[in-house]
């Protein structure tokens, strides 16, 4: 099982509508939890466009917890994503707050969960969060510190970079303590395409993944091509358009997912015993 968080620094990159494409893109069962303290659904209201009823979701699963019924609940408060989808790729989705006013009650909530989300190997699940923005009251700490790999999501222009630049030396600085900056990346959402042209008629191009990675001092995991007609499938709801399959967005989720998951198997043959002692 493998734990996954996206997070973004400011702004609105994309987090919400790339966890939730690469959840509907994964090449096995997965859940997605949306820990964005922000209290805005974007599955509900995008996604599903208001038709699905809404569970308790983590508000839910923090009252069971001070029952001490948090493991028989978390099943209760997961939605399917797509019906369907073969269950070898069964997509589902745990539901978080409604208002931002209850992001501190989640506090209590987030290691308790931990443990319950890493018992959903014996399902052969894996766990995609979506962490909203970092910093906020209740944002999802030790989700982010616990993971397998914490993804900062962030768009190519220089006012993201900049946005990104302080979060990343924090996030660089925690993981470097306990011996886990292989467990952070950069995922990219890139807007090379719908970049203006200024006066002149010369083209301003935004920073590539390789300028980002140097000035962040983070490793660029993957990128994904920003097709907004694309996107609005998974963040509006919206009728597929042609070539949705083919699209340069869903390839590059694809493609993402295959990259998270290279890094996940080499971290975790980092960390297994060698034979003897000998490498």
């Amino acid at each position: 099982m493998a734990l996954i968080v996206l997070a973004s620094a400011s702004g609105s990159p994309g987090v919400s509508t790339t966890a939730l494409g690469l959840t509907l893109n994964w090449h096995r069962p997965v859940l997605l939890v949306d820990a964005d303290p922000t209290g805005s659904s974007a599955v509900f209201a995008g996604y599903f466009h208001g038709t699905q009823e809404p569970t308790g979701g983590l508000i839910n699963l923090a009252l069971s917890l001070r029952e001490g019924t948090l493991a028989d609940a978390l099943p209760r408060e997961t939605l399917l994503l797509d019906p369907e989808a073969p269950a070898e790729r069964s997509a589902w989705f745990l539901p978080g707050i409604r208002a931002h006013e209850q992001a501190p009650s989640l506090l209590p909530l987030w290691d308790p969960l931990i443990e319950q989300l890493r018992a959903l190997e014996s399902n052969g699940q894996d766990v995609i969060v979506d962490a909203g923005r970092l910093g906020l009251a209740g944002w999802p700490q030790p989700l982010i510190a616990a993971a397998d790999l914490t993804l900062l999501v962030t768009r190519n222009s220089l006012p993201a970079l900049a946005g990104a630049t302080s979060w990343a030396k924090t996030l660089r600085a925690q993981f470097a303590a306990v011996g886990g900056l292989s467990r952070l990346g950069v995922l990219l959402v890139d807007e090379d395409r719908r970049w203006p042209t200024v006066p002149t008629g010369a083209r301003v191009r935004p920073y590539t993944a390789r300028h980002i990675a140097k000035a962040l001092q983070i490793p660029v995991v993957s990128s994904v091509d920003w097709e907004p007609e694309a996107a609005e499938v998974y963040s509006h709801g919206a009728r597929k358009p042609r070539k949705f399959e083919s699209s340069g967005l869903l390839r590059g989720y694809r493609a993402s997912a295959a990259a998270i998951q290279s890094i996940l198997a080499a971290n975790q043959a980092a960390l297994a015993p060698t034979n003897g002692g000998r490498a």
